[in-house]
């Protein structure tokens, strides 16, 4: 089976929640893992920094390059891409997993939350693509992963919460644009959504105390994404994976290990 060892992965948001597991998921296979966030000092309300996710990659087994990035600043991105690639000799995956988030409605999206939304979710991921690339197409199976939903252009995934609709398809529209754009030179460029909730840390910071209890953990999206970056770029690219149907191509069908209360019944995910 074909594992993540030796490769080089560029993970952005990786210091909490899905972007922490996904390093953690390839640190056992022997992955290095630059772990590209903002917090390096704890936050009052949600766990983890740079140097904690590190200590977590390495007693996992990979190699940790903690770098305090904003992926909205062009020359923070571009030092960091930089550093890594001293650090590790190249780079093999970029995953793009910040994501600033606000699920309110027009009149309550005030301007300077709307432009953290777009700054981070689309500006971010398009600059991190555009600085990584160089590299990625000098390595021998260089794929892009977007944690973003499928494009779906119907009101109902925008009625309720426009402002961030539009950020977070801005993500997607990466994937669509920019599968096409590098298919012809090998680079993979996809998108990766979980069918149901994933209880974070941030989702349980905007949410009810209990909602987490309908959702499943980290992990799920971890080896979905796994299952995705270990196969030939050339066999995928410009699609909008879902976590279960990833792994239900590999065989795994049995998802209770990543339920955080089995009573209690799952939430969809508001984009599927």
């Amino acid at each position: 089976m074909a594992d993540l060892a030796g490769k080089t992965l560029f993970i952005t948001g990786a210091s909490r929640g899905i972007g922490l597991a996904i390093a953690r998921r390839a640190a056992a296979d022997g992955a290095n893992i630059a772990i590209a966030a903002k917090t390096a000092e704890p936050h009052p309300r949600l766990p983890g920094t740079i140097y904690s996710a590190a200590a977590e990659v390495e007693a996992a087994g990979g190699r940790a390059l903690p770098l305090v990035v904003d992926v909205r600043d062009e020359a923070g991105v571009a030092a960091a891409i930089a550093e890594t690639v001293a650090q590790f000799g190249g780079i093999d995956i970029l995953v793009n997993n910040a994501s600033a988030i606000s699920l309110t409605g027009t009149l309550a999206t005030d301007m300077k939350r709307y432009d953290l939304m777009h700054q981070i979710n689309a500006r971010g991921t398009f600059l991190c693509a555009k600085l990584a690339l160089p590299h990625l197409l000098q390595a021998a199976n260089p794929h892009i992963l977007n944690l973003a939903p499928p494009l779906n252009m119907e009101e109902r995934w925008f009625a309720p919460h426009v402002a961030y609709t539009m950020a977070k398809f801005g993500m997607s529209m990466c994937v669509l644009g920019m599968a096409g754009e590098f298919r012809d030179q090998g680079v993979a460029v996809n998108g990766l959504w979980p069918r149901t909730l994933i209880a974070t840390a941030a989702v349980q910071a905007i949410g009810p105390a209990d909602l987490s209890r309908g959702g499943r953990t980290p992990a799920i999206m971890a080896d979905a994404a796994h299952v995705i970056l270990t196969r030939p770029a050339a066999e995928a690219t410009g699609r909008f994976f879902i976590d279960d149907d990833v792994l239900a191509s590999v065989g795994v069908t049995d998802l209770a290990r990543y339920r955080i209360d089995p009573s209690h019944p799952l939430i969809p995910d508001f984009f599927l």
